[in-house]
């Protein structure tokens, strides 16, 4: 898979995708982030890449020519998306989308935003992290990569990581870790972890991850896998009472 970042700031995303899980999965030839510069397309002497706002109002805009000229340079691509603050919220799934992609162009917006001309004629998709404003694209485009290159096969140094973390397919948030020692400051890890019964376990960590989403994010287990009888559990703790019907099936 590859990645196109235009940016004005090739420098931000050249340094974060040289090191880490990303580095070593350019390095294994499984991931391409490449950068392009938009200045390099710029039409003046200056590079110049904003002007001022038709209309009046603070800030500069981003002019079309020169993201344009970059786009048009560029190979086709699978997808080309926008990384603003009116973008619809990037999730799980989003990433998951990406990396079945061969190629995808993403464009970081800067100062007020970029001329809405470029939008309609070269952009299928607007993301964003969420309701708040950064002074640029460039870390959004890096979430986006570093979120999507995990799912790609091999990437991870085990596969079962990207299936049992946060927002997989089961809809649930990751139960907790331990590591050693087996007690810390006078905090023991659960017993149950050092019983070598893996049905147990595993057990445990079910129940820990529904026990983490209702306490961090009980929005999630509207649609989370859950059985019947998880759900009949968690009622009492969400201030839900059974119907008629379902104490019928219980009993």
């Amino acid at each position: 898979m590859r990645f196109d970042v235009l940016t004005i700031f090739p420098e931000i995303i050249d340094a974060y995708s040289a090191v880490g899980i990303i580095g070593r999965a350019q390095a294994r030839h499984q991931l391409r982030v490449e950068t392009v510069n938009i200045r390099d397309y710029a039409t003046d002497r200056y590079r110049s890449v904003d002007d001022e706002p038709f209309g009046g109002g603070a800030g500069m805009v981003m002019t079309p020519e020169p993201i344009a000229r970059a786009f048009d340079a560029a190979p086709p691509a699978s997808r080309r998306v926008l990384l603003a603050p009116y973008g619809r919220p990037f999730q799980q799934r989003d990433a998951l989308a990406l990396a079945r992609l061969e190629r995808v162009q993403l464009l970081c917006g800067r100062y007020e935003g970029i001329d809405e001309r470029v939008v309609e004629r070269y952009i299928d998709d607007v993301i964003s992290l969420g309701d708040f404003v950064l002074t640029g694209g460039e870390l959004a485009a890096l979430v986006v990569i570093d979120a999507t290159a995990r799912l790609l096969p091999g990437v991870l140094g085990n596969a079962q990581s990207a299936e049992e973390e946060s927002f997989s397919d089961q809809g649930l948030l990751e139960h907790p870790h331990y590591t050693r020692p087996a007690e810390w400051r006078g905090v023991p890890i659960p017993e149950v972890l050092l019983s070598g019964h893996h049905a147990r376990i595993t057990a445990w960590r079910r129940a820990a991850s529904i026990d983490r989403t209702l306490k961090h994010r009980p929005e999630l287990l509207n649609s989370a896998n859950l059985t019947a009888e998880e759900r009949r559990a968690l009622r009492p703790q969400q201030g839900v009472e059974e119907s008629d019907d379902e104490r019928l099936t219980a009993d």
